[in-house]
């Protein structure tokens, strides 16, 4: 081993039992006043964890004293940047209830969302996250509407509801892709077509102002046609037709689309279908 590289992992070994030394005496000292100067100075060199341990010891003992307020906050926000999110976000809500009028109350509710925005998944997981986040930032805004942080709480509920129009594209092209898959359709044909075409519509209903619209458009015209070559003899007439609109009101909403030249070969098949013609 280089002799320059083991003096200093020597060097750097006795530095850690020293400040591990000092925050053990800091941490059993009964000088409260000390302890806590200590934890914040901690803070202020990003040791949030050493904060976050001292300030959580802290706030029972600091709570009714001028400090406790302080501390509280303190406390959530060494946690918050230790990336204990689900703490951190717990610890602003309690400083929030117990100091809805405190110096710290705007920023507090503001970081609540930002906790749960942290710990938001990707959008084929579980969305529960995404709306308490979304939650969390529109309480903010209704109870801090004028909060410099309010623009801020607006992109993020925006790139939230993204995530949420994106769970949903997920699952209609899950639906789409596994088409007359029987174990998930029913005698009178094409359930998963139906599933898609369902939930698409109610991805726009939801979010009409979503720049996936064109996405679920093509899913939705695409379903209603495949729907209608995979259905019983007597439903088809009906359902060629319902897609024949479809494509229509599709190149006449997306008239520069990559998908028009699908949308005129389903109308042409579809009128060969209404016209009688067999080998659409």
């Amino acid at each position: 081993m280089n002799r320059h590289l083991s003096i200093f992992l020597l060097l750097a070994t006795v530095l850690l039992a020293s400040c591990a030394k000092e925050f053990n005496a800091v941490y059993k000292s009964t000088d409260y006043d000390y302890r806590y100067e200590y934890a914040k100075e901690q803070y202020m060199r990003g040791n949030f964890q050493r904060a976050s341990l001292i300030l959580g010891d802290m706030v029972t003992l600091m709570k009714g004293t001028e400090k406790g307020e302080e501390c509280l906050f303190l406390y959530g926000m060494a946690t918050y940047n230790g990336k204990d999110y689900e703490s951190a976000a717990e610890i602003f809500k309690k400083y929030y209830t117990s100091y809805p009028k405190g110096v710290y109350a705007e920023l507090a509710s503001f970081n609540v969302g930002e906790c749960i925005y942290a710990t938001v998944p990707e959008p084929r997981l579980d969305q529960a996250p995404t709306y308490q986040a979304m939650k969390a930032y529109q309480d903010f805004m209704d109870v801090f509407p004028f909060s410099i942080h309010k623009g801020e709480a607006e992109k993020k509920l925006y790139d939230l509801q993204d995530k949420l129009v994106m769970k949903e594209l997920i699952n209609a092209r899950l639906y789409y892709n596994l088409g007359t898959y029987f174990g998930n359709c029913g005698t009178n044909g094409g359930n998963n077509y139906e599933a898609c075409i369902v939930t698409a519509q109610n991805a726009l209903k939801d979010y009409p102002f979503t720049t996936l619209r064109e996405e679920f458009a093509v899913l939705i015209m695409k379903s209603k046609y495949e729907l209608a070559v995979h259905s019983v003899k007597e439903k088809q007439a009906g359902r060629f037709q319902d897609a024949e609109d479809e494509c229509y009101g599709f190149i006449n909403e997306y008239p520069d689309s990559k998908e028009k030249a699908t949308a005129e070969r389903y109308i042409e098949k579809c009128k060969k279908f209404t016209a009688g013609i067999e080998n659409f």
